[in-house]
């Protein structure tokens, strides 16, 4: 690796603009050396050779773990949380290592089938004549062109058409929709032609979701997503536990059996005959119903709730949940024998119905309800004691789901002993200096080889670390709201603009946004108000701009120069602990023994932060205030574990200092 990223390397003599970083040669060597390892040095038969490397923002962190997995000759997937560093890998780091090093490098990335045309679904709307009622004739002729020319169908070439449009979601591959290699458009079929090029490639790039959907298909023993791997490289590795919990754990929804009655009610008018037409609308008018009664049976109050069966406030939305798995079952049946005698894909409904009755029979069978040894076996259930069971109410929908406490068996098995190589990176890997609540979580060794590699930014010369002042009130405190708007306010005054206001909830943004409005000589931006990447334009473009935001803003956002020189955090950012899978977990943890909160709660709070305050320096010319406006991290103890994972930026009290920094400006 010295030979390509050291100080007179390949890329120092050829990239214009490369800079040497030794710790980017550091990690670069040590993911050339994982993926060289073959004897599995640990000595376990069902356990991978695993690398975790916090490389914090700038370091080069991608092209370091690209070109060893390019130079290792393995099959690698890459996988990463979000769309932007997919991009990022596929049209920056992929082209630059084809043109230096290997000119016959074949990436490819592979997204969920959602995102691709399915030619049966076409030519049957286009037989049809119903894509005039989804798009206008110009944007039917566009597409027609573009099927004719396209490899794989992705809807990412059609940058005139929304993926959540009516007209896409009609056209687009569904799991449920699939006929396999029984479709009279297998041969031509896109998603088949990107599985032969994904077996064809070097290196996969996918998402966690997709990687973990692998994951969940490979252990049932039926099938796969992906063309079989050695390697996989998890980027932006924080979020695994969080993606895993999904993919390994059962929900069913009221909008998900909606959805089939929908699609049935669609098939059947279009398809069917007026007898068989009939009894198929009947089967979708008593779906409908079912599932209208099942979620008005639950309590109104919106949120997640535990999902205790003993409750009485349950009990009519138990009896309704087994009335609609019922409903769902004969439905099931007579859809699969619909499918028997006409084929295409009435069994695929067939087959839906009876995954969502299983799933939701799962869901309610008493914890007491277990397999018959001298008898019939009664149907497999869920662990009571592995999973969490809790409900969900929005405004649109009401879904229950278990949800597994810990998910580090579940890897062992599907991930630590199908593949030889795990590397888990991120800017977030530590808490306090130290991997182990990570290992912990992902059910890896205390020993695993780790690298902890600092950010090359200058934070120690170019950034501030503002935290208010003792006497400020604690978050719980009464004037705490009103002390928040103020210091938000002068802070924002003193950045001439230019920040990122980040809120741990959207009711806390939402009044703050409406508190400051009119109060402050700069154009105040809201999450929700246009698309992200509408906001994010919009205030980069507009430099003097303020941006309020929560959730998703805490991280992904990347906008360097002056347009962001101040980053707010509104008080660290705890999880709510009612929250029912936060509250099995900490209870679990609490059974073995552990302190949740010091264990749990602050190692999560603190890859929250450190995230958001990662939004300030994106380049080695940035420069700018951190500012987290609770004073618990100076009064009480655990404050202390988060300024020891924050960035190196000196500590002030006091707005003048603040002041003066900004004025600073003006001189250099």
């Amino acid at each position: 690796m010295a030979d390509i990223f050291g100080e007179g390397g390949l890329f120092a003599r050829k990239v214009p603009g490369f800079v040497h970083r030794p710790d980017q040669l550091r990690m670069a060597a040590a993911v050339a050396a994982l993926l060289a390892d073959d004897e599995n040095e640990h000595g376990e038969a069902e356990s991978c050779a695993c690398l975790s490397v916090e490389a914090e923002t700038g370091l080069g962190k991608t092209l370091a773990y690209l070109v060893p997995a390019v130079c290792s000759g393995r099959k690698v997937v890459v996988s990463t949380n979000t769309r932007n560093l997919q991009d990022q890998i596929l049209h920056r780091e992929i082209p630059l290592i084809k043109k230096w090093l290997a000119p016959g490098l074949y990436a490819i990335c592979v997204k969920g089938r959602q995102n691709y045309l399915c030619l049966y679904r076409w030519h049957q709307m286009v037989a049809a004549q119903e894509e005039r009622l989804f798009a206008t004739a110009p944007e039917i002729r566009k597409l027609g062109a573009w099927v004719e020319k396209t490899r794989h169908g992705d809807r990412a070439e059609l940058n005139w058409l929304s993926g959540t449009s009516p007209f896409w979601q009609r056209i687009c591959c569904q799991h449920h929709f699939c006929l396999g290699s029984d479709c009279p458009a297998y041969t031509a079929c896109f998603l088949t032609q990107l599985r032969r090029d994904a077996a064809a490639a070097d290196l996969l790039v996918v998402n966690h979701h997709l990687l973990f959907s692998d994951l969940a298909v490979r252990r049932t023993g039926f099938g796969e997503v992906l063309p079989r791997y050695e390697s996989v490289l998890f980027d932006e590795a924080h979020h695994l536990e969080n993606v895993a919990t999904t993919f390994f754990g059962r929900s069913c929804s009221r909008l998900q059996v909606m959805d089939l009655a929908s699609d049935l009610e669609r098939s059947a008018k279009a398809e069917l005959s007026a007898d068989s037409q009939a009894a198929v609308l009947a089967e979708a008018t008593a779906l409908s119903a079912a599932a209208e009664r099942f979620a008005a049976a639950f309590p109104p109050q919106r949120g997640r709730f535990p999902l205790d069966w003993q409750d009485p406030q349950l009990a009519a939305g138990r009896e309704q949940a087994e009335h609609l798995a019922n409903v769902l079952a004969d439905a099931a049946g007579r859809l699969k024998d619909l499918g028997r005698s006409r084929g295409g894909q009435w069994e695929q409904y067939g087959a839906r119905a009876e995954e969502l009755s299983e799933r939701l029979r799962d869901l309610v069978a008493p914890p007491e309800a277990a397999p018959n040894p001298d008898g019939p076996e009664a149907p497999e259930r869920l662990d009571r004691h592995s999973f969490t069971f809790w409900y969900e109410r929005t405004d649109r929908n009401l879904s229950v789901s278990a949800t597994p406490v810990e998910v580090a068996d579940e890897l062992h098995k599907t991930l630590y002993a199908t593949v030889k190589h795990c590397l888990f990176t991120s800017a977030t890997l530590t808490t306090g200096g130290t991997f182990t609540y990570f290992f912990s979580r992902m059910g890896l060794k205390a020993d695993t080889q780790a690298l902890s590699l600092a950010s090359p930014f200058d934070y120690a010369g170019r950034s501030l670390l503002y935290v208010p002042e003792r006497g400020f009130p604690e978050p719980a405190a009464p004037g705490y709201q009103r002390a928040l708007h103020e210091r938000i306010a002068e802070l924002v005054r003193l950045a001439n603009g230019r920040a990122l206001v980040l809120f741990t909830s959207r009711q806390a943004m939402e009044t703050a946004h409406t508190a400051l409005s009119g109060r402050l000589p700069f154009p105040l931006f809201i999450q929700g108000e246009a698309s992200r990447h509408t906001l994010l334009d919009r205030f980069s473009r507009e430099v003097n701009s303020v941006l309020f935001a929560v959730a998703s803003f805490w991280e992904g956002v990347d906008v360097p120069g002056e347009s962001l020189s101040l980053v707010i955090m509104d008080k660290l950012p705890f999880e709510v602990p009612t929250d029912p899978v936060v509250k099995a977990r900490m209870q679990r943890i609490e059974e073995q023994g552990g302190k949740p909160f010091f264990s749990f709660q602050i190692p999560r709070a603190i890859f929250t932060l450190r995230q958001g305050a990662g939004r300030l320096m994106r380049s080695t010319q940035d420069r700018g205030v951190i500012a987290i406006l609770d004073v618990r991290l100076m009064t009480k103890g655990y404050g202390r574990q988060f300024v020891a994972s924050l960035p190196p930026s000196p500590l002030t009290h006091d707005l003048a200092r603040v002041a003066a920094f900004f004025s600073t400006e003006q001189s250099e």
